[in-house]
C-alpha cells in the first residue's frame, strides 16, 4: 500500500454537486488520507469525518466558506472505523445539533446520538438524492451511497484508488465483501468517489479490477495449498514475495479472509495447532 500521495490536493470540487475535503490524515493503510465528501448544492450533506486530526475542521470550515455555504446540513458515515467517524465529535462541537447517522450494526461503542440508517433509505438534499446501499465485507455495517442524479457512488472503503480493501479478520468477510461487489456492479454507475484517492471516472472497470483481484488471489492460494504451504506465513512468503516485509501483517489478513471464504466454501480445512500457526488443507 505505498500510495501515499503528499501533494494530493486537500480540497476539490469534482463536480457541480460534489465536494471533497481531504481528512489530513495520510498513512499505510490511508493513503493520501480520508476523503470527505460535500453534496448537494446548498446546506450539503457530508459523508464521513475523517480521522479527528486538529486542523480538520478548519479545513472543512475554509472550504464551506469558498463555497458560499455556512455549514453541512447533516453528516452519513460509510462505516464505523475511526478514520472515518473520528471527526464526530469536533463537528458537533463545531456544528451544534447537527445530525449524524449510520447503520447500527455490532456497534460496542459509539459517539452518542448516533442516528441509524438502512439499506435503500434516501437522503435528500438540496439538488441531490443519495441512496444508501449495505455493502458488508469490508467492515459488517458498511454503507455505500448512490447518487442519483449523476449515476455516481461514494464507495467508501469497498472500492478505492490506488489500493485494494484490507478485509479485516474481527469484523471483515471475504465473502459478503464478494457479494457486495457484484452489487455495485448491477448498478447504473458511471464514477466513482473512493473514501482514499482521487475520482474513479471509469467506475464499472474499476469494479471488475476488483473482483478479478480477489479471484487472482484465491487461485495463487489454492496453488499454494497444492505445493505444501500450509500455513499463512508461509502463504504470504510466497504470494506477496515482492511486497516489502513491512506490509505482511495485512497481507496476512488478506490470505486469512480468503482461506475463511474457501472453508465456507468447503475447499480447505483449518488445523488449529496450539502454540503455533493454524494449518490450512485442500479438501480433496
Amino acid at each position: 500500500m505505498s500510495w501515499i500521495d503528499r501533494a494530493f490536493p486537500t480540497t476539490a470540487t469534482p463536480s457541480d454537486l460534489v465536494g471533497r475535503v481531504l481528512g489530513l490524515n495520510p498513512g499505510m493503510m490511508t493513503g493520501p488520507g480520508t476523503n470527505t465528501y460535500l453534496v448537494g448544492r446548498r446546506d450539503p450533506i457530508l459523508i464521513d469525518t475523517g480521522a479527528g486530526v486538529a486542523d480538520y475542521p478548519a479545513l472543512l470550515a475554509r472550504y464551506l466558506a469558498e463555497r458560499g455555504w455556512s455549514q453541512p446540513s447533516r453528516i452519513i458515515l460509510t462505516h464505523r472505523h475511526a478514520d472515518h467517524l473520528g471527526g464526530v465529535s469536533q463537528l458537533r462541537a463545531r456544528f451544534r445539533g447537527i445530525h449524524v447517522a449510520k447503520m447500527l450494526h455490532r456497534d460496542p461503542s459509539l459517539p452518542e446520538s448516533i442516528h441509524d440508517l438502512r439499506d435503500g433509505q434516501k437522503i435528500e438534499g438540496d439538488g441531490c438524492t443519495l441512496i444508501a446501499l449495505y455493502t458488508p465485507g469490508h467492515a459488517s455495517d458498511h454503507l455505500c451511497y448512490y447518487l442519483a442524479e449523476e449515476k455516481a457512488l461514494f464507495t467508501g472503503d469497498v472500492v478505492l484508488a490506488g489500493s485494494t480493501t484490507v478485509i479485516p479478520a474481527a469484523d471483515g468477510d471475504l465473502l459478503d465483501y464478494m457479494n457486495s461487489l457484484k452489487r455495485l456492479q448491477g448498478l447504473e454507475v458511471r464514477r466513482i468517489y473512493p473514501a482514499h484517492g482521487p475520482v474513479i471516472e471509469d467506475g464499472p472497470a474499476r469494479i471488475q479490477e476488483y473482483i478479478d483481484h480477489r479471484l487472482m488471489r484465491e487461485r495463487q492460494i489454492l496453488q499454494a495449498l497444492g505445493d505444501g504451504l500450509a500455513t499463512i506465513p508461509a502463504m504470504v512468503e510466497k504470494i506477496y514475495a515482492e511486497v516489502p516485509k513491512t506490509l505482511h501483517p495485512m497481507a496476512a489478513q488478506s490470505v486469512e479472509s480468503h482461506l475463511k471464504k474457501l472453508a465456507r466454501d468447503g475447499r480447505v480445512l483449518e488445523s488449529v495447532v496450539r502454540d503455533a500457526p493454524s494449518r490450512w488443507l485442500l479438501v480433496r
